[in-house]
């Protein structure tokens, strides 16, 4: 089960953010393979328990995470998540809410046996000089098709490291202003 992130004791900072983390140490499951841990943190203008309750309800993600094409739940804890792949492809898994502190922390991980195995956490508390809220996401997963899975996702802009630093900012962007900012062209209508 998942965790609280502790930093290291050598380090102020968390372990998602050092360089070679480990997905173990950061509290997420780890496989005996080479998992690949996501740390990603940015400050948003909005009371923490705003913004955990806004997560918290898993078919808003979508609404800021152009990779996830949807999130059906199941109940409380469990969801089935569709995501955009390389290559116009899909990829689906179940998953599963492993520990969840209402305005503070919510962590899940991919039920057994998934396609893409993966865990992570989003952790939201209050900024140390009163203006927000800190929210850090950490995610483990590993990739199909390891290194060169990897690789072909990021060729095709669809690999996790990219894309959770482009989502915490359109989730900013959405919780700040109530819309995310794009460089698409408006449509004039006649």
């Amino acid at each position: 089960m998942a965790r609280r992130t502790r930093p290291d004791p050598i380090s102020d900072s968390p372990e998602s953010t050092a360089k070679d983390p480990n997905p173990a140490a950061a509290g997420l499951m780890a496989s005996e393979d080479e998992d690949t841990l996501i740390g990603r943190t940015v400050t948003i203008n909005r009371p923490a328990r705003e913004l955990y309750e806004f997560w918290r309800d898993l078919r808003n993600l979508p609404l800021f995470m152009e990779n996830i094409e949807s999130i059906t739940v199941i109940d409380a804890r469990r969801s089935h998540w569709k995501v955009k792949g390389p290559a116009d492809s899909s990829v689906e898994w179940d998953s599963l809410i492993t520990e969840d502190i209402p305005g503070e922390l919510i962590a899940w991980e991919s039920a057994e046996g998934t396609s893409v195995p993966n865990s992570g956490r989003i952790e939201f508390r209050a900024s140390d000089n009163g203006r927000g809220t800190v929210v850090t996401a950490t995610i483990a997963y590993d990739p199909p098709a390891g290194a060169l899975g990897k690789m072909f996702a990021k060729m095709f802009q669809r690999e996790p490291k990219i894309q959770a630093r482009r989502d915490l900012r359109r989730f900013k962007q959405l919780m700040e202003t109530g819309e995310i900012s794009t460089s698409a062209p408006v449509e004039v209508f006649p």
